[in-house]
């Protein structure tokens, strides 16, 4: 029987997946609000969007190295080779997605100097071609991984409502501490 610990992840790796989640969020409302907003404003929402970002390819560099050191927990019996296959599959889009968006958004401006992480420090300019046509092929990349980023977002958030109230095995207790964990 496997223990009710061992069917979730670790509290470590819950906290990096909401703090990210949250962060990319933010992120996202970031850039829709800045949209419209006057050009002060919207260069100071950008400078938070970029810290942002950086903060997000940090925590994520971590997750990464938190996951592969650490085992997940198992998947439900239950579950189909194509759940799983479907399960592996976003996430590691996720995590090609959470590496690709801030390094494109950084290299897109790069040559514009270092990047202020919120005021505490600054982050170098990585070193890319700056020229427009690079700082427009960045944006494009950075634009379509945005994207693809929604779009897995909807497919994850979808798998795991189907997996609590359809299938109603628990599994969003693998990685919400406060809900029951999956059944061994």
């Amino acid at each position: 029987m496997i223990s009710q610990t061992a069917r979730r992840y670790s509290r470590v790796a819950m906290i990096l997946h909401w703090l990210i989640a949250l962060l990319i969020v933010l992120n996202f409302i970031a850039i829709w609000v800045a949209e419209d907003m006057p050009k002060p404003q919207r260069m100071q929402i950008m400078a938070n969007h970029k810290a942002i970002g950086i903060t997000v390819l940090i925590l994520t560099v971590v997750r990464i190295f938190w996951r592969v050191t650490r085992r997940p927990p198992p998947f439900q019996r239950t579950q189909q080779p194509w759940e799983r296959a479907l399960a592996h599959a976003v996430h590691a889009l996720f995590y090609f997605a959470m590496i690709g968006i801030p390094l494109t958004g950084w290299s897109m401006v790069s040559g514009g100097g270092p990047v202020s992480l919120f005021g505490l420090f600054s982050v170098p300019p990585l070193p890319v071609p700056t020229s427009e046509a690079a700082s427009g092929t960045f944006f494009s990349v950075h634009e379509k991984l945005a994207w693809l980023m929604i779009a897995l977002f909807v497919l994850h958030v979808l798998g795991a409502l189907k997996h609590q109230f359809v299938d109603r095995d628990r599994t969003l207790g693998r990685m919400i501490p406060f809900l029951r964990a999956p059944r061994g």
